[in-house]
């Protein structure tokens, strides 16, 4: 498995939220419900994404595309100065700005919110709602907000989305989360090939012929006893050689690196799996259930059991 496609395998929607918002200017829509990812892609008009936490506002067109990570607060507006008309909490749960609740009045059909059906603007926005459904290491290599311009990204997937959105048929919600992730796995492969993109360090080190090669050896093969001797034998350096190079361009030394990196694919395995957390542990380098469970609770703060039981 390259290194970009173990990235990517991450997203697992299970009854994602998704809906086609259809808006008049102005307006303008306050987003407080701390989901781990939202991507939005614009169908018609322009809009702006107004991040709380810093950064700079990202203008959208007709095409573009933006992904947002929580769990901060953002708001999605016509301009950056319009005032917000609702307010989306967690769980999907609509209210005016005052707090009082919008009871149905922008619905406007299937899966559909907002002014009128025919209004100037229209986007398409999906929302995994809960942590599990996206994997730690996808999340922590993602900025709190990047954009896709049509300029360097045409979506394939827009009239096939716009047709499935509004669907009613039993089965639906199945092909909605499947459209979702391949969305972003889409999205997210474009971005990352951008000169611009803040891809982690060790992604970039992959280019390194010497830490490169050590990475892939690591992700490619993590239940192997590795040692420093052993990758650096392999990479034709020395001890000391490898250490010094693989922690000034990955930020941490190797086997720092092949301990979060077998624990983040056990994590990944708790959640997508039924396999006993004794299999898990031999599957990613530990020789027992209970060396798994004190590295896991060590770094994750919760035992294997309690993760796989939050991601369920």
């Amino acid at each position: 498995m390259d290194a970009l496609a173990g990235l990517l395998e991450g997203p697992r929607a299970r009854g994602a939220f998704m809906i086609r918002a259809c808006f008049d200017p102005p307006w303008a829509v306050r987003v407080e419900d701390r989901a781990p990812l939202t991507i939005m892609l614009m169908v018609r008009g322009d809009s702006w994404v107004l991040p709380d936490a810093g950064g700079e506002p990202v203008r959208l067109r007709s095409g573009d595309l933006a992904i947002t990570r929580g769990p901060d607060p953002y708001t999605c507006a016509d301009a950056p100065d319009t005032a917000p008309q609702a307010l989306i909490l967690p769980g999907g749960e609509c209210r005016y700005p005052d707090g009082t609740s919008l009871q149905g009045s922008m619905d406007l059909g299937v899966r559909t919110w907002g002014d009128r059906l025919d209004g100037s603007t229209v986007m398409l926005i999906g929302t995994y709602l809960m942590q599990g459904e996206i994997s730690g290491r996808l999340l922590d290599a993602l900025p709190p907000l990047l954009s896709l311009t049509t300029d360097v990204w045409q979506c394939p997937l827009t009239p096939l989305l716009m047709e499935e959105i509004v669907r009613d048929e039993p089965g639906q919600e199945v092909v909605l989360d499947r459209l979702l992730d391949l969305l972003v796995i889409a999205a997210l492969r474009a971005w990352f090939s951008r000169p611009e993109a803040a891809a982690p360090a060790w992604y970039r080190a992959l280019a390194d012929p010497v830490v490169g090669r050590v990475l892939r050896l690591l992700q490619n093969d993590p239940a192997h006893p590795w040692t420093v001797a052993s990758l650096a034998a392999k990479a034709g350096v020395s001890r000391a050689a490898l250490a010094r190079r693989f922690t000034e361009l990955v930020g941490e030394p190797p086997m720092s690196y092949l301990t979060g990196w077998r624990l983040a694919l056990a994590a990944d395995r708790l959640r997508d799996s039924e396999d006993t957390i004794g299999a898990i542990a031999r599957e990613v380098g530990y020789g027992s259930a209970f060396a798994l469970s004190s590295a896991f609770k060590r770094v994750y703060g919760v035992s294997p059991q309690e993760h796989r039981t939050r991601a369920a």
